[in-house]
């Protein structure tokens, strides 16, 4: 019978837009199965369908249809801080027992926007943004910036869909379902889901007590992660504090090492390498939720 493990979580820092975390006492099918089930299996809402009333833009319908099942769409009840999950709120569209959609399996979002400029010296497009976009449901609403941050650098104030010029219009109606990413990638809830291995690092304190304080400098100096530095008072080579987070398994380190051995066969001075059940887990959110 295979080991039982027990797999814990630590979180190391929590944003609404991104979290980052350490799974342990796992393996590499769980780590993976974690992250293809956040990819791929997390139920969301996004803009399934468009319905084309006037389009006299540049784009073609295709196009904006396919632009505006891009933009995260996040639901919110009103009286809740955070977005949760939608699946509780709304049935899949395939066993809704409407004929084609309704409040109960799908959202309504209606955009009307015509350049009305007459002044012919204004040569400037028009950008048509998801703030144009008007949802049927309090709920329900564009997530048109990922953080305050982001809207603060930000040069429209929400997702551009199109450009109009003078005279041109865009009409339509734009319907929402719950679904999977395993679908259509358009209903991830992740911009970046992630993970790497967790570093191990171990100095042979024996081995380095051989080398001279300019060798060892030269081992701190061929890392190009900088997870070596040495310490002024007792001449050692150690670790750097938060090592793990700068670790990329490069080989200048052992090149180095290999230079400064007196025999090939000698035992490394520093060897860096990845744990088989520690990893490092990195999530960015498209903000259709927390």
């Amino acid at each position: 019978m295979p080991h039982q493990r027990f797999p814990k979580v630590e979180i190391l820092s929590l944003q609404p837009h991104e979290i980052k975390f350490v799974l342990s006492e796992t393996d590499t099918s769980v780590a993976n199965a974690l992250r293809r089930i956040m990819i791929a299996e997390v139920p969301t809402l996004t803009i399934d369908l468009a319905e084309f009333t006037e389009n006299t833009s540049v784009s073609n319908d295709e196009y904006i249809a396919h632009r505006l099942g891009l933009i995260p769409v996040r639901y919110q009840p009103v009286d809740s801080v955070k977005g949760t999950d939608c699946s509780e709120a709304f049935v899949d569209f395939r066993d809704c027992v409407c004929y084609e959609h309704c409040e109960r399996c799908s959202v309504e979002f209606d955009l009307d926007v015509t350049y009305t400029s007459t002044d012919e010296d204004v040569l400037a497009p028009l950008t048509v943004t998801s703030k144009s976009l008007i949802s049927n449901n309090e709920n329900v609403q564009i997530a048109h910036f990922l953080s305050p941050e982001e809207q603060d650098e930000a040069q429209d104030d929400g997702i551009a869909i199109v450009k109009l010029g003078p005279g041109q219009k865009l009409i339509l109606k734009a319907i929402a379902r719950m679904g999977i990413a395993k679908e259509h990638a358009k209903w991830s809830p992740v911009a970046v889901a992630t993970y790497r291995f967790w570093p191990e690092i171990h100095i042979n304190e024996e081995e380095c007590a051989t080398l001279t304080i300019e060798q060892k400098q030269m081992l701190v100096d061929a890392c190009p992660d900088r997870v070596l530095e040495l310490d002024s008072l007792t001449g050692e080579l150690k670790a750097v504090e938060n090592a793990w987070d700068l670790v990329t398994y490069t080989e200048e380190l052992d090149h180095a090492q290999k230079s400064l051995k007196k025999r090939p066969e000698d035992d490394d001075f520093c060897r860096i390498t990845p744990s088989t059940d520690r990893f490092i887990f990195y999530i960015e959110s498209t903000g259709s939720m927390d």
